[in-house]
C-alpha cells in the first residue's frame, strides 16, 4: 500500500507573526541608527546593532520557513527542514561578531569618554523597548517549537534588555554626568548576549550533526523498545532530528519466535509516541540477530521497497516494517 510520507515538520504556523515582527523591527532600525549617531551613544549603537541582527534574523527565519515547505525530491529526500538549523547558526555567528565589535569599541571609550546626548538617547531607547516587547509577544509561541524562530526570539529578547539598559543608562548619565556609564552598559549587554548565543548555536550544531534531540535519552528509548515481551534485542538504534521539533528513529529489533511482527511494530510505535513523542519511526524487525553485517548500518539491499509495508495507526503516524 503506497502513501505520501512527508518528512517536513508537521506544522508551520508562525509565518504571520514573523512578518509583523520583521516590519516593526526594520522600521525602528532606521530610527535607531540615526539616533545613535546624533546622540553619540555607544550603548544606543550597541542596541541598534542588535536591532540590525534582529532584522536579519527575522528575514532568515522567514526564508527558512518558506524553503522548509518544499517537499522532498530526488536530491534531498528529507526535504529542506534543516534550513532552520542553518539559519540559527548564521544568526548566532552574527551575534558573536556584533558583540565583539561592541566590546572592542567600549575599550576605546573607557580610555576616552565622549559626550552623550542623554535626552535623545532616552527617547529612542524607550521607543525601541516598545517595539521589542511587541515583537517578543508575536514570536513567543513559535520559540518553543522551532529552533529558527527561537533564534529570532532570542535576538529580540536580547535587544529588549539592551533597550532597558540604555534607558537606565540615559537616566543615570542625565542625573550624574558620568560618561563612563555608556561603555559599561555596552559591555554588559554584550556579555549577556554571548552565553545565550552559544546555547542557540550548540542546539543548531546538534541538529546538523544528527545528534540525539534535546529532551530524549537514548538509554530510555532503548528500554522502551526492549520492554516489549516479544522483543529479544535492539541494535543499530539511531535517534536524530530532521528539524528541531521533528525527532526520528530507526532501529533493528530482534523478535522471539512466533511473534506477530505487525502487532509488535504497532505496539512499539505507540510506546515511542506516548513515552518519547517520536512519531517518525522506521523499524527493521528480524527473526534473529543479523550479526556484524548490521554494525555498519542498514544496507540498501535489506530494504526491499516492494515489500516495505506502511500502515497509519491510531495516532496518525506511520510505522515501517522491513522484511
Amino acid at each position: 500500500m503506497g502513501h505520501d510520507h512527508n518528512h517536513l515538520p508537521a506544522e508551520i504556523r508562525h509565518e504571520k507573526p514573523l512578518w509583523w515582527a520583521l516590519g516593526l523591527t526594520a522600521a525602528f532600525l532606521l530610527v535607531e541608527i540615526v539616533g545613535a549617531f546624533v546622540t553619540n551613544s555607544l550603548a544606543l549603537l550597541s542596541d541598534a546593532a542588535h536591532m540590525a541582527t534582529d532584522t536579519l534574523a527575522l528575514m532568515i527565519a522567514l526564508v527558512a520557513v518558506r524553503l522548509s515547505r518544499r517537499p522532498p525530491d530526488a536530491r534531498r529526500t528529507y526535504g529542506y527542514a534543516r534550513l532552520e538549523a542553518l539559519g540559527a547558526m548564521f544568526n548566532g555567528g552574527m551575534l558573536f561578531v556584533v558583540a565583539g565589535y561592541i566590546l572592542w569599541e567600549a575599550v576605546a571609550r573607557f580610555r576616552q569618554p565622549q559626550e552623550i546626548a542623554s535626552t535623545g538617547m532616552l527617547v529612542i531607547a524607550a521607543v525601541g523597548l516598545a517595539v521589542n516587547l511587541v515583537s517578543m509577544r508575536l514570536l513567543k509561541a513559535g520559540s518553543g517549537e522551532s529552533l529558527n524562530v527561537k533564534g529570532a526570539y532570542l535576538e529580540v529578547w536580547a535587544d529588549m534588555l539592551g533597550s532597558v539598559a540604555v534607558i537606565i543608562g540615559a537616566l543615570l548619565i542625565r542625573w550624574t554626568g558620568w560618561k563612563v556609564i555608556d561603555p559599561i552598559l555596552a559591555v554588559l549587554i554584550g556579555l549577556w548576549v554571548l552565553p545565550r548565543t552559544w546555547v542557540l548555536m550548540r542546539e543548531a550544531i546538534n541538529v546538523l550533526l544528527e545528534g540525539v534531540p534535546k529532551g530524549i535519552v537514548l538509554a530510555d528509548v532503548r528500554s522502551s523498545l526492549c520492554s516489549h515481551a516479544a522483543v529479544v534485542d535492539v541494535h543499530d538504534l539511531h535517534v536524530w532530528a530532521l528539524a528541531s521539533s521533528t525527532p526520528a528513529l530507526s532501529a533493528h529489533v530482534v523478535l522471539r519466535d512466533g511473534a506477530d511482527a505487525d502487532q509488535v511494530r504497532r505496539a512499539l510505535a505507540d510506546a515511542l509516541h506516548e513515552r518519547h513523542d517520536i512519531d517518525h519511526v522506521t523499524l527493521q524487525l528480524e527473526a534473529e540477530h543479523c550479526g556484524d553485517a548490521c554494525a555498519v548500518g542498514p544496507a540498501p539491499a535489506a530494504h526491499d521497497h516492494d515489500r516495505h509495508g506502511h500502515e497509519r495507526d491510531r495516532h496518525g503516524h506511520h510505522g515501517h516494517v522491513h522484511h
